[in-house]
């Protein structure tokens, strides 16, 4: 599976994530992504929605600054100052796992 993704929309303002876990729950697999930028935006999605909505884009695509850091993240960051930061578990068998 592809570790690094672009998001053709900004979540919080952010379009870089990687996929850090991947998790298999009764037949259904979800993936941990956190924003390459900022580990505070990490959210959980699922094979549907990162492979096969369209929404997502393998791969680090080349984006000018503007397009990859928009004002919705200067936004999200002056309303959530640390507040409700999810820590971030690493599965045993994650790339990103170095334990």
């Amino acid at each position: 599976m592809e570790n690094y993704w672009t998001s053709n929309k900004t979540i919080n303002g952010l379009r870089h994530f990687v996929l850090v876990n991947e998790t298999k729950e009764k037949g259904n697999i979800s993936f941990l992504m956190v924003s390459v930028l900022d580990s505070e935006i990490n959210f959980t999605t699922t094979y549907e929605e990162l492979i096969i909505s369209g929404n997502w884009r393998k791969g680090w695509i080349n984006l000018s600054k503007h397009q990859s850091i928009t004002e919705e993240y200067l936004n999200y960051k002056s309303i959530n100052k640390g507040e409700g930061i999810d820590e971030i578990f690493i599965n045993e068998d994650s790339l990103f796992n170095i334990s």
